[in-house]
């Protein structure tokens, strides 16, 4: 099965960090990077991933209640929230995030949250062998 990702952070270091981490794993493919909360609906929209890593912090994410309009768009859409403040996570878990990791933790940690909520549900299912499409 192929994991089709979507980074979500206003940092270009830390979306660079998250994408060779990510795609040197066995069936991981990042579709695509917003930089802001704008750029994520529309990144969500044009790639529709199975999982977006979500920046906490991502500019404008509150404002536009991002993960709600998410959620309402794409119901079985996989988010994680990532953030480098603990107190972020019972604040993310509650506004609907599935789960959570902070900046803070090694690699081998998020990839162990991401393959524990991809093992939950996962979305879309793409044969092993066949790279999904970015376009």
């Amino acid at each position: 099965m192929w994991m089709r990702i979507l980074l979500a952070d206003g940092q270009p270091r830390v979306r660079f960090a998250l994408r060779v981490l990510l795609e040197r794993q066995p069936g991981m493919h990042v579709m695509g990077e917003a930089v802001d909360a704008e750029d994520l609906l529309a990144q969500a929209e044009a790639t529709c991933p199975d999982l977006v890593l979500l920046d906490w912090e991502l500019p404008g994410l509150a404002a536009l209640g991002s993960l709600s309009a998410l959620r309402e768009a794409y119901p079985r859409l996989r988010v994680i929230a990532l953030s480098g403040r603990p107190e972020a996570r019972r604040i993310a878990l509650s506004a609907g995030a599935d789960a959570f990791a902070s900046k803070g933790d090694p690699p081998e940690r998020l990839l162990e949250t991401i393959a524990n909520c991809w093992s939950v549900a996962a979305n879309c299912i793409h044969p092993e062998g066949q790279k999904p499409s970015t376009s």
